[in-house]
């Protein structure tokens, strides 16, 4: 074998090696991204954000769907906000008891559906 068909050989295997770490790569990033998705709530407040409102003693199913009707409901008072928005981050709000107690309705409602 001469010296250029050892190089294209040498080559060849470079470039073998290299797509599958390419394809190695490309599964890692889509199993991550996968996990990733999983752990998220879909919701843009949580439990953590609404720390004034009490989510124990509801499941997993039941504390999301209170999350969720409390991030797609709206404040009254105008400002434009998300309810859950309002009340995670607008301790101004003139309505903000009510937004509160609002929510804690939610919560009392996702309480009493069966899982």
């Amino acid at each position: 074998m001469g010296k250029a068909q050892r190089q294209r050989a040498s080559q060849g295997k470079r470039k073998g090696s290299g797509s599958a770490l390419t394809i190695v790569a490309v599964l890692v990033v889509i199993a991550a991204a996968g996990w990733g998705l999983s752990q998220m709530s879909g919701v843009a407040f949580d439990e953590d954000d609404i720390k004034v409102v009490n989510f124990q003693g509801l499941s997993s199913k039941q504390k999301q769907a209170a999350l969720e009707e409390a991030n797609a409901a709206r404040c009254t008072c105008g400002c434009g906000l998300g309810l859950a928005q309002c009340v995670s981050t607008d301790p101004n709000c003139p309505i903000r008891d009510s937004n509160i107690d609002r929510i804690k309705g939610m919560v009392r409602t996702a309480m009493s559906r069966p899982d």
